[in-house]
């Protein structure tokens, strides 16, 4: 079947079977490869993706149901190739070791920030649910409260 999906602001199609998983059509169709596949279930959140900015496990979605909604992946995350602030506090805090996870939690992130600009580390730890296995959570705590001292989150959708 052919799908339409609006992804980073462009409108996009591609021919899939109906329960394609969203991940592989951001991958393999449209060629955006900063979403990873993980776990495939849904649990560990390295092809967390924004749709209609809510963050959302793309391996566990079908692309047909989400045709007519506006997905963003880490590549459509930054405006004006300028840095998203989240993006940039990564950099600030070295919160990556391997990387691997790091484009979902940064998605994860942002969504979060979006929604409650100002945080405890009670809602850090119950809205960032994506797994790390190097451990980086102090770092990705300390990039977050230093985008929220600094005031980034006020405009974290479209810094």
């Amino acid at each position: 079947m052919q799908v339409t999906l609006s992804i980073n602001g462009e409108i996009r199609d591609a021919e899939v079977d109906a329960d394609t998983p969203l991940l592989w059509v951001i991958r393999e169709s449209f060629g955006l490869t900063g979403t990873k596949f993980g776990c495939g279930i849904a649990a560990c959140g390295a092809c967390t993706v924004h749709i209609n900015g809510l963050a959302t496990r793309s391996c566990a979605i079908p692309a047909a149901s989400v045709q007519g909604q506006e997905i963003t992946t880490i590549e459509g995350l930054a405006t004006n190739e300028q840095r998203h602030a989240v993006q940039q506090a990564w950099i600030e805090h070295q919160v990556p070791q391997c990387g691997y996870c790091q484009s979902g939690m940064i998605m994860a992130v942002a969504a979060l920030l979006a929604n409650h600009p100002q945080p405890t580390d009670e809602e850090i730890d119950a809205g960032i649910t994506n797994i790390c296995r190097c451990g980086t959570y102090e770092r990705v705590r300390r990039a977050i409260h230093s985008i929220v001292q600094a005031g980034a989150s006020r405009n974290v959708e479209g810094a």
